[in-house]
């Protein structure tokens, strides 16, 4: 089961609300993957708000827990005014804690994303930081009182999938009793499926399902990934050699001797 601060979920797959072609594509995507949270973006929805569109409405629907975030903002001050404006609009302590340094990348703003969780963290938010590899980063996180950080892949959207494996896995043996939650960059399910070998406890997902040619199937596919790299993990798996390792060993094998020669 995966544990986010006290609540238990069987699946480990979360989903963005984002860029589906349709509500009714959104709805079948969900149940295709089976996802029991999806993230919200908070200014989006204030302005659906405002125009009387029906997406609570169908988030309501679906039964999920409902994960807001902080996207588009671009200072510590903006993130944590919105992540109020959250707790507000949605009625929860969750937050998916978004603060971006750069417009070409989305690469977090690590310097903002640490003084905007410190102070969520003291007003009672439990946060979500969206953050990188970096190990410094993840430190002053977990010490704002994060249990749970999202680090990147790749760039979001950029369907690269994991561009620093080292570093991830690292992060992961850095910090075996954190929930390490992939969010940004993942492509494929093949990606997907590696994180989760690597000891990860969830992947976050929008793009790669939202503008799939079928986002019902992808997300299906997806759903499937996780659960065999997570199955893959706690199985154990063997490490790679650089060397040929005979499944049948040679030594004792009975070999057939000529006479003629």
């Amino acid at each position: 089961m995966l544990e986010l601060y006290g609540a238990r979920f069987a699946s480990r797959l979360l989903l963005g609300t984002a860029q589906y072609p349709s509500p009714d594509t959104l709805k079948r995507a969900v149940e295709a993957a089976r996802a029991e949270i999806v993230t919200v973006s908070v200014r989006r929805e204030s302005a659906r708000a405002r125009t009387g569109q029906g997406f609570w409405t169908l988030i309501e629907q679906l039964g999920t827990r409902v994960l807001p975030n902080t996207a588009g903002c671009r200072t510590a001050k903006e993130a944590v005014a919105t992540a109020r404006m959250a707790r507000e609009l949605f009625g929860t302590p969750w937050i998916k804690l978004e603060v971006i340094a750069n417009d070409d990348t989305l690469q977090p703003d690590l310097f903002g994303l640490v003084e905007a969780a410190n102070i969520l963290c003291a007003e009672g938010f439990e946060v979500f930081p969206y953050t990188t590899e970096d190990l410094g980063a993840a430190e002053r996180l977990v010490a704002a009182g994060c249990t749970v950080l999202m680090p990147w892949a790749a760039p979001i959207g950029s369907a690269r999938g994991l561009i620093n494996k080292t570093g991830l896995k690292t992060l992961r043996a850095y910090f075996p009793n954190t929930t390490l939650i992939v969010d940004a960059g993942i492509g494929a399910p093949s990606h997907a499926a590696e994180i989760m070998e690597l000891g990860y406890d969830a992947v976050l997902l929008n793009t790669a399902i939202a503008k799939a040619g079928d986002p019902v199937k992808m997300a299906q596919a997806f759903a499937r990934a996780i659960e065999a790299g997570r199955l893959a993990f706690e199985a154990g798996l063997i490490e790679p050699s650089d060397m040929a390792t005979p499944s049948t060993p040679v030594a004792g094998t009975p070999f057939k001797i000529d006479h003629a020669s």
